[in-house]
Protein backbone atom coordinates (compact mmCIF):
# COMPACT_ATOMS: atom_id res chain seq x y z
CA UNK A 1 0.00 0.00 0.00
CA UNK A 2 1.11 3.62 -0.98
CA UNK A 3 -0.44 6.91 0.57
CA UNK A 4 -0.06 10.29 0.86
CA UNK A 5 -1.33 13.62 2.53
CA UNK A 6 -2.45 16.79 0.88
CA UNK A 7 -3.11 19.71 2.84
CA UNK A 8 -6.33 21.16 1.34
CA UNK A 9 -6.51 24.10 3.49
CA UNK A 10 -5.42 24.48 7.12
CA UNK A 11 -7.29 21.85 9.12
CA UNK A 12 -8.96 19.97 5.63
CA UNK A 13 -6.50 16.85 4.44
CA UNK A 14 -6.50 14.59 1.49
CA UNK A 15 -5.08 10.92 1.69
CA UNK A 16 -4.61 9.47 -1.64
CA UNK A 17 -3.76 5.58 -1.22
CA UNK A 18 -3.31 3.03 -3.86
CA UNK A 19 -3.16 -0.61 -3.12
CA UNK A 20 -1.35 -3.24 -4.76
CA UNK A 21 -3.00 -5.26 -7.45
CA UNK A 22 -2.34 -8.39 -6.13
CA UNK A 23 -4.11 -7.19 -2.64
CA UNK A 24 -7.10 -6.44 -4.70
CA UNK A 25 -7.39 -9.80 -6.41
CA UNK A 26 -6.35 -11.78 -3.41
CA UNK A 27 -9.28 -10.01 -1.83
CA UNK A 28 -11.76 -10.56 -4.49
CA UNK A 29 -10.77 -14.35 -4.81
CA UNK A 30 -11.22 -15.13 -0.77
CA UNK A 31 -14.84 -13.54 -1.15
CA UNK A 32 -15.71 -16.02 -4.39
CA UNK A 33 -14.20 -18.74 -2.58
CA UNK A 34 -16.64 -18.26 0.46
CA UNK A 35 -19.30 -17.77 -1.74
CA UNK A 36 -18.65 -21.33 -3.39
CA UNK A 37 -18.54 -22.42 -0.54
CA UNK A 38 -21.95 -21.52 0.90
CA UNK A 39 -23.85 -21.65 -2.69
CA UNK A 40 -26.37 -23.88 -2.80
CA UNK A 41 -26.83 -24.09 -6.83
CA UNK A 42 -29.26 -26.18 -8.77
CA UNK A 43 -27.78 -29.28 -10.44
CA UNK A 44 -24.44 -28.74 -8.07
CA UNK A 45 -23.78 -30.54 -5.05
CA UNK A 46 -23.67 -27.93 -2.03
CA UNK A 47 -20.21 -25.82 -2.63
CA UNK A 48 -19.22 -27.63 -5.49
CA UNK A 49 -20.46 -25.23 -8.29
CA UNK A 50 -17.80 -24.09 -10.76
CA UNK A 51 -15.83 -21.01 -9.96
CA UNK A 52 -16.98 -19.51 -13.15
CA UNK A 53 -20.46 -19.70 -12.70
CA UNK A 54 -19.59 -18.00 -9.46
CA UNK A 55 -17.77 -15.07 -10.94
CA UNK A 56 -20.72 -14.62 -13.03
CA UNK A 57 -23.61 -14.67 -10.40
CA UNK A 58 -21.73 -12.47 -7.94
CA UNK A 59 -19.25 -10.26 -9.72
CA UNK A 60 -21.07 -7.04 -8.96
CA UNK A 61 -21.78 -7.83 -5.96
CA UNK A 62 -17.73 -8.91 -4.80
CA UNK A 63 -16.47 -5.57 -6.49
CA UNK A 64 -18.92 -3.82 -4.31
CA UNK A 65 -17.80 -5.88 -1.22
CA UNK A 66 -14.28 -5.61 -2.16
CA UNK A 67 -14.26 -2.19 -2.05
CA UNK A 68 -15.64 -1.44 1.28
CA UNK A 69 -13.38 -4.15 2.97
CA UNK A 70 -10.65 -2.66 1.09
CA UNK A 71 -11.16 0.42 2.00
CA UNK A 72 -11.68 0.55 5.57
CA UNK A 73 -8.73 -1.77 6.05
CA UNK A 74 -6.25 0.67 4.37
CA UNK A 75 -8.33 4.05 5.05
CA UNK A 76 -6.99 3.15 9.21
CA UNK A 77 -4.24 1.54 8.27
CA UNK A 78 -2.72 5.05 6.61
CA UNK A 79 -4.08 7.07 9.23
CA UNK A 80 -1.95 5.09 11.51
CA UNK A 81 0.95 5.38 9.37
CA UNK A 82 0.86 8.97 8.83
CA UNK A 83 -0.09 9.41 12.55
CA UNK A 84 -3.41 11.43 12.13
CA UNK A 85 -6.52 11.70 14.03
CA UNK A 86 -9.48 13.05 11.78
CA UNK A 87 -12.04 15.20 13.90
CA UNK A 88 -14.86 14.53 10.82
CA UNK A 89 -16.14 11.88 9.19
CA UNK A 90 -14.17 10.90 5.88
CA UNK A 91 -15.82 11.36 2.29
CA UNK A 92 -13.93 8.73 -0.12
CA UNK A 93 -13.48 9.04 -3.97
CA UNK A 94 -12.35 5.94 -5.65
CA UNK A 95 -12.62 4.92 -9.19
CA UNK A 96 -14.11 1.50 -10.29
CA UNK A 97 -12.40 -1.49 -9.08
CA UNK A 98 -10.92 -3.91 -11.88
CA UNK A 99 -9.73 -7.15 -11.34
CA UNK A 100 -5.71 -7.57 -11.30
CA UNK A 101 -5.04 -3.85 -11.37
CA UNK A 102 -4.54 -1.35 -8.82
CA UNK A 103 -7.22 0.15 -6.97
CA UNK A 104 -6.74 3.88 -5.59
CA UNK A 105 -8.98 5.72 -3.44
CA UNK A 106 -8.90 9.26 -1.62
CA UNK A 107 -10.20 10.30 1.85
CA UNK A 108 -11.71 13.39 2.78
CA UNK A 109 -11.35 14.68 5.96
CA UNK A 110 -10.56 17.78 8.85
CA UNK A 111 -8.25 17.53 11.45
CA UNK A 112 -8.61 18.94 15.59
CA UNK A 113 -6.87 22.41 15.28
CA UNK A 114 -3.92 23.64 17.03
CA UNK A 115 -5.97 25.30 20.43
CA UNK A 116 -3.42 27.99 21.95
CA UNK A 117 -4.55 29.62 25.44
CA UNK A 118 -3.00 32.77 25.20
CA UNK A 119 -5.54 34.47 27.90
CA UNK A 120 -7.49 32.47 30.55
CA UNK A 121 -7.71 34.92 33.45
CA UNK A 122 -8.36 38.67 33.86
CA UNK A 123 -11.45 38.21 32.02
CA UNK A 124 -13.95 40.82 32.52
CA UNK A 125 -17.60 40.01 31.88
CA UNK A 126 -20.67 41.59 33.18
CA UNK A 127 -23.02 39.69 35.61
CA UNK A 128 -26.48 40.56 36.15
CA UNK A 129 -27.70 41.30 39.81
CA UNK A 130 -30.71 39.25 41.45
CA UNK A 131 -33.20 41.71 43.03
CA UNK A 132 -36.30 40.72 43.91
CA UNK A 133 -39.25 42.76 44.82
CA UNK A 134 -42.43 42.22 46.15
CA UNK A 135 -44.65 43.83 43.33
CA UNK A 136 -42.65 40.78 41.28
CA UNK A 137 -44.26 38.40 44.09
CA UNK A 138 -47.62 39.72 44.16
CA UNK A 139 -47.85 39.60 40.53
CA UNK A 140 -47.51 35.72 40.34
CA UNK A 141 -49.94 35.36 42.96
CA UNK A 142 -52.59 37.83 40.82
CA UNK A 143 -51.88 35.17 38.00
CA UNK A 144 -52.68 32.34 40.43
CA UNK A 145 -55.92 33.70 41.09
CA UNK A 146 -56.73 34.60 37.90
CA UNK A 147 -55.90 30.89 36.83
CA UNK A 148 -58.48 30.19 38.94
CA UNK A 149 -61.00 32.91 38.15
CA UNK A 150 -64.56 32.43 36.82
CA UNK A 151 -66.59 34.67 34.63
CA UNK A 152 -69.74 36.53 34.67
CA UNK A 153 -70.88 39.06 32.40
CA UNK A 154 -71.00 43.15 32.59
CA UNK A 155 -74.15 44.14 33.11
CA UNK A 156 -73.53 47.95 33.42
CA UNK A 157 -73.11 50.25 30.13
CA UNK A 158 -69.80 50.69 29.80
CA UNK A 159 -66.71 50.94 27.75
CA UNK A 160 -64.66 47.64 27.85
CA UNK A 161 -60.98 47.97 29.52
CA UNK A 162 -57.77 45.67 29.95
CA UNK A 163 -58.91 43.38 32.45
CA UNK A 164 -62.16 42.47 30.94
CA UNK A 165 -62.74 39.73 28.38
CA UNK A 166 -64.17 41.00 25.19
CA UNK A 167 -66.29 38.45 23.27
CA UNK A 168 -66.03 39.84 19.32
CA UNK A 169 -66.43 38.84 16.16
CA UNK A 170 -63.13 40.12 13.69
CA UNK A 171 -61.79 39.27 10.65
CA UNK A 172 -58.40 40.29 8.95
CA UNK A 173 -57.51 41.49 5.29
CA UNK A 174 -54.02 42.08 3.96
CA UNK A 175 -54.06 43.93 0.85
CA UNK A 176 -57.64 43.80 0.33
CA UNK A 177 -57.64 39.93 0.90
CA UNK A 178 -59.30 38.13 3.66
CA UNK A 179 -56.51 36.48 5.75
CA UNK A 180 -56.71 32.80 6.07
CA UNK A 181 -57.21 31.68 9.24
CA UNK A 182 -58.08 35.78 10.77
CA UNK A 183 -61.43 35.25 10.96
CA UNK A 184 -63.21 34.02 14.19
CA UNK A 185 -66.93 34.88 15.73
CA UNK A 186 -67.80 35.04 19.68
CA UNK A 187 -63.66 34.77 20.42
CA UNK A 188 -63.10 35.40 24.15
CA UNK A 189 -60.61 37.96 23.86
CA UNK A 190 -58.51 38.57 27.61
CA UNK A 191 -57.93 42.79 27.22
CA UNK A 192 -54.26 42.39 28.42
CA UNK A 193 -53.49 38.92 27.90
CA UNK A 194 -50.91 39.70 24.15
CA UNK A 195 -52.86 37.00 22.52
CA UNK A 196 -53.32 38.69 19.32
CA UNK A 197 -50.29 40.93 17.70
CA UNK A 198 -49.17 44.05 19.21
CA UNK A 199 -52.03 46.87 19.29
CA UNK A 200 -54.62 44.59 18.81
CA UNK A 201 -55.94 44.40 22.07
CA UNK A 202 -55.25 47.97 22.66
CA UNK A 203 -57.43 49.07 20.12
CA UNK A 204 -60.52 47.19 21.45
CA UNK A 205 -60.39 48.95 24.77
CA UNK A 206 -63.32 51.46 24.87
CA UNK A 207 -65.23 49.67 22.63
CA UNK A 208 -69.05 49.15 23.86
CA UNK A 209 -71.08 46.16 23.38
CA UNK A 210 -72.79 46.22 19.72
CA UNK A 211 -69.40 48.63 18.66
CA UNK A 212 -67.99 47.21 15.79
CA UNK A 213 -64.45 49.23 14.81
CA UNK A 214 -61.65 49.02 11.78
CA UNK A 215 -58.43 48.34 13.32
CA UNK A 216 -55.30 49.02 11.47
CA UNK A 217 -52.01 47.22 12.21
CA UNK A 218 -48.86 46.04 11.24
CA UNK A 219 -47.56 42.05 11.74
CA UNK A 220 -44.13 42.16 13.79
CA UNK A 221 -41.29 41.24 11.80
CA UNK A 222 -39.89 38.84 12.84
CA UNK A 223 -43.04 36.41 12.33
CA UNK A 224 -44.11 33.03 12.12
CA UNK A 225 -45.33 33.45 8.85
CA UNK A 226 -42.42 35.07 6.90
CA UNK A 227 -45.37 36.21 3.93
CA UNK A 228 -46.88 38.43 6.55
CA UNK A 229 -43.88 39.76 8.54
CA UNK A 230 -44.01 43.23 8.39
CA UNK A 231 -47.05 44.14 6.36
CA UNK A 232 -50.38 45.87 7.22
CA UNK A 233 -53.41 44.51 8.41
CA UNK A 234 -56.60 45.56 8.76
CA UNK A 235 -59.33 44.21 11.17
CA UNK A 236 -63.02 44.51 11.05
CA UNK A 237 -64.07 44.18 14.87
CA UNK A 238 -67.68 43.44 16.79
CA UNK A 239 -67.98 43.41 20.05
CA UNK A 240 -71.07 41.24 20.77
CA UNK A 241 -70.59 40.84 24.72
CA UNK A 242 -68.38 41.65 27.58
CA UNK A 243 -67.25 39.78 30.69
CA UNK A 244 -65.40 40.27 33.76
CA UNK A 245 -63.38 38.16 35.59
CA UNK A 246 -64.05 37.39 39.22
CA UNK A 247 -61.04 36.85 41.35
CA UNK A 248 -61.16 34.05 44.33
CA UNK A 249 -60.67 35.21 47.57
CA UNK A 250 -57.76 34.30 49.45
CA UNK A 251 -59.87 32.30 51.87
CA UNK A 252 -59.27 28.64 53.02
CA UNK A 253 -60.51 27.19 50.06
CA UNK A 254 -58.45 28.85 47.92
CA UNK A 255 -55.30 28.08 49.69
CA UNK A 256 -56.51 24.10 49.85
CA UNK A 257 -55.93 24.70 45.97
CA UNK A 258 -52.45 24.92 46.45
CA UNK A 259 -51.45 21.78 48.25
CA UNK A 260 -49.76 22.47 51.25
CA UNK A 261 -49.70 26.13 51.57
CA UNK A 262 -51.89 27.53 54.49
CA UNK A 263 -51.33 31.05 54.22
CA UNK A 264 -50.39 34.09 52.76
CA UNK A 265 -46.92 34.32 54.18
CA UNK A 266 -46.31 30.71 53.06
CA UNK A 267 -47.41 31.45 49.87
CA UNK A 268 -45.31 34.34 49.44
CA UNK A 269 -41.90 33.11 50.99
CA UNK A 270 -42.55 29.86 48.38
CA UNK A 271 -42.99 32.17 45.50
CA UNK A 272 -39.42 34.04 46.68
CA UNK A 273 -38.06 30.73 47.20
CA UNK A 274 -39.43 29.57 43.44
CA UNK A 275 -38.28 32.47 41.02
CA UNK A 276 -35.04 32.67 42.89
CA UNK A 277 -34.29 29.71 42.09
CA UNK A 278 -35.34 30.57 38.60
CA UNK A 279 -33.78 33.05 38.65
CA UNK A 280 -30.52 32.24 39.71
CA UNK A 281 -30.05 29.56 37.07
CA UNK A 282 -31.16 31.89 34.64
CA UNK A 283 -28.24 34.31 35.26
CA UNK A 284 -25.65 31.66 36.01
CA UNK A 285 -26.45 30.39 32.40
CA UNK A 286 -26.54 33.82 30.92
CA UNK A 287 -22.89 35.12 32.49
CA UNK A 288 -21.90 31.24 31.39
CA UNK A 289 -22.55 31.88 28.08
CA UNK A 290 -20.76 35.54 28.23
CA UNK A 291 -17.83 33.94 29.53
CA UNK A 292 -17.23 31.55 27.15
CA UNK A 293 -17.99 34.36 23.86
CA UNK A 294 -14.96 36.17 26.16
CA UNK A 295 -13.11 33.37 26.21
CA UNK A 296 -13.07 32.78 22.51
CA UNK A 297 -12.55 36.58 21.83
CA UNK A 298 -9.23 36.30 23.92
CA UNK A 299 -8.68 32.40 22.43
CA UNK A 300 -9.64 32.76 18.96
CA UNK A 301 -9.58 28.41 17.53
CA UNK A 302 -10.06 27.85 13.71
CA UNK A 303 -13.23 25.89 13.21
CA UNK A 304 -13.35 22.75 10.84
CA UNK A 305 -15.81 23.06 8.16
CA UNK A 306 -17.45 20.31 7.97
CA UNK A 307 -17.57 20.30 11.66
CA UNK A 308 -19.49 23.83 11.20
CA UNK A 309 -22.06 22.42 8.98
CA UNK A 310 -22.72 19.83 11.01
CA UNK A 311 -23.21 21.68 14.31
CA UNK A 312 -24.86 24.65 11.85
CA UNK A 313 -27.32 21.41 10.51
CA UNK A 314 -28.08 20.58 13.86
CA UNK A 315 -29.25 23.96 14.66
CA UNK A 316 -31.52 24.59 12.18
CA UNK A 317 -32.83 21.07 12.98
CA UNK A 318 -33.47 22.00 16.08
CA UNK A 319 -35.23 25.49 15.23
CA UNK A 320 -37.34 23.47 12.30
CA UNK A 321 -39.20 21.65 15.26
CA UNK A 322 -39.25 24.14 17.78
CA UNK A 323 -41.04 27.03 15.31
CA UNK A 324 -42.84 23.90 13.75
CA UNK A 325 -44.64 23.30 16.56
CA UNK A 326 -45.38 27.04 16.72
CA UNK A 327 -47.73 26.30 13.37
CA UNK A 328 -44.51 27.92 10.88
CA UNK A 329 -44.70 26.03 7.62
CA UNK A 330 -41.87 24.47 5.84
CA UNK A 331 -42.19 27.21 3.51
CA UNK A 332 -41.90 30.18 5.57
CA UNK A 333 -38.75 28.35 7.68
CA UNK A 334 -36.72 27.97 4.53
CA UNK A 335 -36.90 31.92 4.45
CA UNK A 336 -35.98 31.60 7.79
CA UNK A 337 -32.88 29.86 7.88
CA UNK A 338 -31.94 32.15 4.56
CA UNK A 339 -32.41 35.12 6.68
CA UNK A 340 -30.59 34.15 9.90
CA UNK A 341 -28.12 31.61 7.86
CA UNK A 342 -25.48 34.11 9.19
CA UNK A 343 -26.68 33.78 12.74
CA UNK A 344 -26.49 30.18 12.58
CA UNK A 345 -23.38 29.51 11.62
CA UNK A 346 -21.99 32.55 14.12
CA UNK A 347 -23.91 30.34 16.72
CA UNK A 348 -22.40 27.01 15.65
CA UNK A 349 -18.83 28.60 15.27
CA UNK A 350 -18.59 29.61 18.59
CA UNK A 351 -20.31 26.15 19.81
CA UNK A 352 -17.33 24.61 18.85
CA UNK A 353 -14.59 26.89 19.53
CA UNK A 354 -15.68 26.85 22.90
CA UNK A 355 -15.94 23.21 23.12
CA UNK A 356 -12.29 23.15 21.87
CA UNK A 357 -11.00 25.98 24.49
CA UNK A 358 -13.21 23.89 27.35
CA UNK A 359 -10.91 20.76 26.55
CA UNK A 360 -7.98 22.11 26.56
CA UNK A 361 -8.46 24.04 29.72
CA UNK A 362 -9.64 20.47 31.17
CA UNK A 363 -6.44 18.52 29.84
CA UNK A 364 -4.20 21.54 31.38
CA UNK A 365 -5.57 21.60 34.55
CA UNK A 366 -6.45 18.22 35.08
CA UNK A 367 -10.25 19.09 35.50
CA UNK A 368 -11.97 15.72 35.83
CA UNK A 369 -15.76 15.07 37.44
CA UNK A 370 -15.19 13.48 40.99
CA UNK A 371 -17.61 11.96 43.00
CA UNK A 372 -18.42 14.66 45.02
CA UNK A 373 -19.80 16.32 41.69
CA UNK A 374 -22.01 13.93 41.02
CA UNK A 375 -23.21 13.76 44.37
CA UNK A 376 -24.17 17.43 44.31
CA UNK A 377 -25.80 17.07 40.77
CA UNK A 378 -28.02 14.26 42.16
CA UNK A 379 -28.84 16.64 45.12
CA UNK A 380 -29.79 19.12 42.95
CA UNK A 381 -32.17 17.02 40.81
CA UNK A 382 -33.74 15.98 44.25
CA UNK A 383 -34.26 18.89 45.15
CA UNK A 384 -36.21 20.34 41.37
CA UNK A 385 -38.07 16.85 41.13
CA UNK A 386 -38.96 16.26 44.84
CA UNK A 387 -37.39 12.67 44.37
Amino acid sequence: MKSTIEQVNKLSRRMNIEIPAEVVQQTMDKMLRDIQAKADLKGFRKGKAPMTMIKSMYADRVKQDAVQELIQMHYFQALKEHNIDPISYPEFEFAPLTEAQNFSFSASFDVRPTVELKKTEGLEVEREKFVLTEDRVDKVIENIRSARATTTDVLEDRACAMGDIAIINFEGFVDGQALEGGKGENHPLELGAKQFIDGFEEAVVGMKVGDSRKISLKFPDPYHSMDLAGKPVEFQVTLTKLQKKVLPEMDEAFFQTLGMIKDVEQLKQTIREDIERTEQKRIQGDFHNALLKALIQANPVDVPARMLEEQKQGLIEDSKKRLAEQGMTDEDFKKYVEKWNADFEKTAGEMIQSSFLIDKLAIERDLTCKKEDIDTRFDEYAKQTGI
